[in-house]
């Protein structure tokens, strides 16, 4: 789980402009071996979805799906994601692991 945030959206990059890249992090600072990739529209990331999934990433083969933990209000679910952009928009990010 060697993967920086700058890697990942150099990756995702392939399938539009990404406009938010985050791993997610253990409270003692390592990585979960998953992230969240927010793009600028929701066909974009529709195109991650479908062209990026099972891609492999510094060795190791990656799944992308729409992010499903975000709550009704557009924020992120408790204690999980708290770096979202200001302009953060549920139907145009993603859950890659």
């Amino acid at each position: 789980y060697d993967v920086t945030w700058q890697q990942l959206k150099e990756h995702m990059r392939s399938a539009g402009e990404v406009v938010f890249a985050e791993i997610i992090m253990e409270s003692n600072g390592r990585s979960k071996g998953c992230g969240i990739v927010q793009y600028a529209t929701e066909a974009e990331a529709m195109q991650a979805i479908s062209t990026l999934s099972h891609t492999e990433l510094n060795g190791r083969s990656i799944f992308v799906r729409e992010d499903r933990e975000v709550g009704e209000s557009g924020t992120a679910g408790q204690g999980r994601h708290h770096n979202y952009p200001v302009n953060y928009n549920a139907n145009s990010s993603l859950y890659v692991w």
